[in-house]
């Protein structure tokens, strides 16, 4: 049998130097020399797996780019395939070809043979693409079907929108909602729209910024699936008239999923959005942001100064929030005390003060910022300067010593001074207090298996203003092309573009005489300010995004 050092340098993927240096490491830890290998960094675990069914003659396969045959997949059970990690993927004759990560599971193997009835040949694939695919094939569609069937059978005989039919654990009311949350985990769903229509129940998904139509549900379970996702989120289910806000945690592979939940009456029902909240984004660092050194730089020499304003600006949905917690992520220590106060609190972060606005109860933003001012905070986080009033405690708080962050809507960072001025802020405290304003959209991240090289034609087709020198030779890109890996969309995540603006003294005289916020962004720029058009296009360049998702966040 060949040596697994043999087979990864004919493969290239590793050097005789590196592999020196690996088996001495090795017998330094008395490990296996692949997994000496895997840990070094040398090489991946993918490419371990190939090298190892190189070694024992076995058909190594990506699942990424392999054409699934939905037809196997459907022979063999969901659960089945999660439990022994292995997926059906090919039916030759009387052969059913079955990717997994340990060939070797025997236990496997007779499992599927017994619930077939046909030969199996098991081929090796990576245990994370076994574990991916099986997400993305072993999907819950022909189960939502067959709970629809049973959904509209119990429509005959009793009424779904009931209390009592929504509580049992084993209702398909109950195991319908329980799957269309899953799903939308599993396909990484930022929101769930579940949305009334005359004659059926739309459902769609918020994938990478963008809404993706599922399988629409029949109209006989509205009732049922909005009176059991209320009860979930401790919400009242006989108020239908308002709108209404609850919170709710389900368990989906081990982790605590947290959902905010909110109801609004239309004319055909109650349409139900989902918030899923990653908890992991409460723990990202600015680097992982996609924030390029320059404006890493120009960001950090201001949040790191003990006191002072910094706005986070754009539309909703552009990742405001996600870049203030990064932000605290970076600054927050034992010794210092830091207060939030948000609407709603979205992340729980452990070691910082977090509160939640009720107006209801009189705790506004502005009276909220009032009373944590007397509790000593270092560093305030303030959900969204809405009104003039919570505007200007925030600009005292940053001149007494404070370091607030907050977020605006505004287009771009020179706006926000403008904003600021409009809310009838005295325009020598805007100047003052203001440290930097970051401007922000998400765009969507090309799919990093199929992304393709296209070199740009004609300087047509460069966006305007993003710093491109005519005359200069024409730069090679990627765009979208659009594999099962990415569903089909040429996407897979998304990164933020950044506008990041420092107030200089020539910026915060030009506040003090309230000019435009066109006059601003000409200083801004004097000063090396780069737009959201120039980082997009930086990030085009280096292949992050496509010059077409740049252009549809940035306008």
């Amino acid at each position: 049998m060949k040596q697994l050092g043999a087979i990864l340098m004919e493969d290239g993927v590793l050097t005789e130097d590196q592999l020196m240096d690996a088996i001495d490491e090795q017998r330094s830890r008395g490990a296996s020399l692949g997994r000496t290998l895997v840990e070094m960094g040398m090489i991946s675990e993918g490419q371990l797996v190939r090298a190892l069914a190189n070694q024992v003659g076995m058909e190594f396969v990506e699942l990424g780019d392999f054409p699934v045959d939905r037809a196997a997949v459907a022979l063999v059970p969901d659960t089945v395939c999660r439990r022994h990690a292995a997926l059906p993927i090919q039916i030759d004759g009387d052969i059913l070809k079955i990717a997994m990560s340990n060939p070797g599971n025997v236990v496997a193997v007779d499992d599927i043979r017994t619930i077939t009835r046909m030969q199996i040949l098991p081929v090796v694939a990576s245990h994370d693409d076994v574990l991916n695919a099986i997400d993305r094939y072993c999907r819950s569609d022909a189960e939502l079907s067959e709970l629809q069937g049973a959904i509209n059978e119990e429509a005959d005989a009793a009424d779904l929108s009931d209390m009592s039919t929504a509580v049992e654990d084993d209702a398909p009311i109950v195991r319908f909602v329980n799957l269309l949350i899953t799903q939308a985990i599993q396909d990484r769903a930022s929101d769930i729209h579940i949305e009334p229509q005359e004659r059926d129940v739309r459902v769609r998904y918020r994938i990478d910024g963008v809404l993706h139509e599922m399988q629409n549900a029949p109209k006989a379970i509205q009732g049922g699936v909005i009176s059991r996702i209320k009860i979930m989120a401790d919400i009242d289910i006989a108020e239908r008239r308002k709108p209404q806000d609850g919170r709710l945690s389900v368990s989906h592979n081990g982790k605590k999923v947290d959902l905010r939940v909110a109801t609004l009456p239309t004319v055909w029902g109650e349409k139900v959005v989902m918030r899923i909240l990653d908890n992991s984004t409460a723990t990202l660092e600015l680097e992982d942001l996609g924030i390029r050194q320059k404006n890493y730089e120009a960001y950090s020499k201001n949040f790191t100064k003990p006191y002072g304003m910094i706005l986070v600006t754009g539309p909703t949905g552009s990742g405001k929030s996600t870049t203030l917690y990064a932000t605290l992520n970076q600054i927050a220590r034992p010794e210092i005390n830091v207060i939030t106060v948000e609407d709603p609190v979205e992340y729980r972060i452990p070691g910082i003060n977090q509160v939640q606005v009720n107006p209801k109860a009189g705790l506004t933003f502005a009276s909220a910022l009032r009373s944590i001012l007397r509790a000593d905070p270092d560093v305030v986080l303030l959900g969204e300067v809405r009104d003039g009033e919570t505007a200007q405690i925030a600009i005292e708080a940053a001149l007494t010593g404070h370091l607030v962050l907050s977020t605006l809507h505004t287009n771009d960072a020179p706006s926000a001074l403008t904003r600021l001025i409009e809310m009838d802020i005295e325009p020598f405290l805007v100047g003052s207090a203001v440290d930097c304003v970051v401007a922000q959209r998400l765009a969507r991240r090309l799919c990093s298996h199929c992304a393709v090289q296209y070199q740009i034609e004609s300087e047509a087709e460069i966006p305007v203003n993003v710093g491109w020198v005519p005359g200069t030779p024409l730069p090679t890109v990627l765009r979208p092309e659009g594999c099962q890996r990415c569903s089909g969309t040429g996407y897979r995540g998304r990164v933020a573009l950044h506008e990041v603006m420092s107030i200089n003294e020539e910026i915060e005289r030009l506040a003090v005489a309230r000019a435009s916020s066109a006059e601003i962004a000409r200083a801004a720029h004097e000063n090396g300010m780069e737009t959201l058009l120039m980082d997009g296009w930086a990030k085009v360049l280096d292949g992050t995004t496509s010059v077409e998702e740049l252009l549809r966040v940035v306008k």
